[in-house]
């Protein structure tokens, strides 16, 4: 019965990647979760019937466009931009926009896979999207990125409203380009839909805590392992990769709460502060001044920056990949393990490759992956779609309580199902089978959507 229910989600899997060729993130991400699915189709045959998984792996649609602007010389210049709208079981399509040379489809779609689960963990009536562009932030003026966000908001409105899809921010998209975005999309619709974007400013419909909120999360959700396990953070010595508002903001709640932060990293290299990473420098140069990493070593003397170092070698308890995917890799892994880290939280998407996983779970640290560790941000979101629905606002306290009670509640959830289904601490299995079981239970009574 294992080995036919095994046989069944390897065709399922051998079909997606044949389907989506040349996507290696969407397959790595599609591969991770059907791994955990053998159970819960036994459980469930009606889901098998159904064909939830083969409909959960397509997207419901699929949207890409071309995007011109004219840069502050007057050249034209032409990205492609995209919107993947992949479920919407449980509430409209919600997840972020990243800016970046990388995007292509196939990590679009990624993101809107593992966003699907995500929110679904966050117990709040979202669907799961994502969206951006190959277009560069960096090195742009205000007026550029400002042009960008009109001409990639000009396409992409029609498909966009409160009830269909609300995007919100991510790598390369903050408040400047969230408040670009918006003021075209009012602009062009002549509505004040406050709850079609998240991410706003706080004078016009944004939320207390937002900014923080994934960062923030990620931490709550350590901290939680760390409970179940007679723990805390109090104390212990920690390393945060990026230097990003994910990684800022984890550092900032690791801090609150007691532990010592002593690296974090960007593209170019890795900043050792063995005294503590100071977090009014960091976020001086990073938020401020929109500076690199290395300036940080001319503030504090005593700080070491290590250019194209690798901050998975500077030995921790508590390790937090809060940058990009596939930044931690097996040999990484190992290498954080052996120099006595205990704990392993996720703030970025994915961060840690199939061969680090592998490597966590053999060890039986407290991992927590993205999909249930990251998940504060998008949370914050949908607290942020409540407050404009409501044209309330709440306070700093009150929100961030919010937070911490989601936090809490995905933990709870990840850690019982995982025992449930057989996977005692395994919190990969837990989060991919609460979100997928979350997902599929919507699916099935709405018939074939």
């Amino acid at each position: 019965m294992a080995i036919a229910m095994e046989e069944k989600i390897e065709a399922i899997y051998q079909q997606v990647k044949a389907r989506n060729p040349g996507e290696d993130e969407f397959h790595q991400a599609v591969k991770e979760v059907l791994e955990s699915l053998g159970p819960v189709l036994v459980k469930f045959p009606e889901f098998a019937e159904q064909k939830i998984i083969e409909r959960i792996c397509e997207p419901e649609r699929q949207i890409m466009f071309r995007v011109p602007w004219q840069d502050d010389r007057g050249e034209v210049h032409i990205n492609r931009g995209f919107r993947v709208q992949f479920n919407s079981a449980i509430g409209p399509y919600k997840g972020g926009l990243r800016f970046h040379p990388s995007v292509y489809l196939g990590i679009i779609k990624f993101l809107g896979f593992e966003q699907t689960f995500k929110n679904a963990l966050t117990g709040m009536p979202i669907g799961g999207g994502k969206g951006g562009s190959d277009f560069d932030p960096k090195g742009k003026s205000n007026n550029e990125i400002m042009r960008f966000c009109q001409s990639y908001m000009t396409e992409l409105y029609r498909h966009l409203g409160e009830y269909t899809d609300c995007p919100a921010g991510d790598i390369g998209v903050g408040g400047r380009e969230i408040g670009y975005l918006f003021g075209q999309y009012k602009r062009i619709t002549n509505r004040y839909e406050s709850g079609v974007l998240t991410g706003k400013g706080i004078g016009w419909g944004g939320s207390l805590v937002r900014t923080e909120a994934t960062g923030y999360g990620a931490v709550y959700f350590v901290r939680e392992m760390l409970k179940v396990r007679k723990q805390s953070l109090e104390g212990k010595t920690c390393v945060v990769s990026g230097s990003g508002n994910v990684a800022i903001y984890t550092i900032e709640k690791l801090q609150q709460l007691g532990a010592k932060v002593i690296a974090c990293s960007d593209s170019n290299g890795v900043i050792i502060h063995e005294k503590g990473i100071d977090l009014q420098m960091l976020k001086k140069l990073k938020e401020v001044e929109r500076r690199r990493l290395a300036d940080y070593a001319t503030y504090h003397k005593d700080a070491r920056y290590i250019a194209e170092g690798n901050i998975w070698e500077i030995p921790c308890q508590v390790a937090m990949p809060s940058a990009t995917q596939n930044e931690l890799n097996g040999k990484d892994a190992k290498m954080l393990v052996k120099n006595g880290c205990i704990a392993v939280g996720e703030g970025a998407n994915m961060p840690t490759t199939p061969e680090g996983v592998h490597v966590f779970l053999h060890a039986k640290i407290a991992y927590g992956p993205g999909k249930a560790a990251n998940a504060g941000g998008v949370a914050t979101s949908a607290l942020e779609m409540q407050q404009n629905a409501s044209r309330d606002s709440w306070s700093f306290e009150y929100t961030e309580q919010k937070l911490d009670q989601i936090m809490t509640g995905i933990h709870q959830a990840t850690y019982e199902t995982a025992e449930e289904f057989g996977a005692p601490d395994n919190y990969v299995i837990g989060a991919n089978v609460a979100g997928f079981i979350k997902v599929a239970q919507a699916m099935v009574p709405m018939g074939l959507i």
